[in-house]
């Protein structure tokens, strides 16, 4: 199921990263229901968990918003626009997953989030991502405060 779990990610990505593309072009026409169902159905013979993945892209299109509003502080050097696509929507992925599902450890999250950030993205988005993200936990369980989230990833991304 891991695995499967993983590709799931990977589907979802494919769809909230078209979705980013696609609204910045201007794109009016986008729905995301349907490249969701486009998407699912390039991989209906491998994946056996669609509800996750539906969940996944649904839940962090819904709250895109607050996810940016909380990613913001935790990378103050990158505005959110100006952080590469890929990586900003693993960010989302991943933050997502760490504040909204609970059958997931914490630590298996970001170790995705990092997986797909090395395949997908560039040079130094797995640090980063494992930068933001880590700390995004450490926020998440009291282990630092909000002030010091911005020099903890700095350090950490070093």
């Amino acid at each position: 199921m891991a695995s499967n779990r993983h590709l799931g990610r990977i589907v979802a990505l494919q769809t909230l990263y078209e979705q980013d593309f696609r609204r910045e072009a201007g794109d009016e026409s986008f729905d995301l229901g349907l490249v969701l169902k486009r998407n699912i159905a390039r991989y209906e013979s491998t994946v056996d968990d669609v509800f996750f993945i539906e969940e996944l892209v649904k839940g962090v299109a819904k709250h895109e918003a607050e996810l940016d509003d909380e990613l913001r502080p935790l990378a103050p050097e990158w505005p959110i626009e100006q952080i590469a696509r890929m990586d900003r929507v693993v960010l989302r992925m991943g933050l997502y997953e760490l504040k909204y599902t609970k059958d997931v450890p914490p630590k298996v999250v970001i170790n995705e989030a990092v997986e797909l950030a090395k395949a997908f993205g560039g040079d130094n988005s797995s640090k980063f991502v494992n930068g933001v993200l880590g700390t995004a936990l450490k926020l998440q369980n009291g282990e630092v405060s909000a002030p010091d989230a911005a020099s903890s990833e700095s350090t950490e991304a070093a």
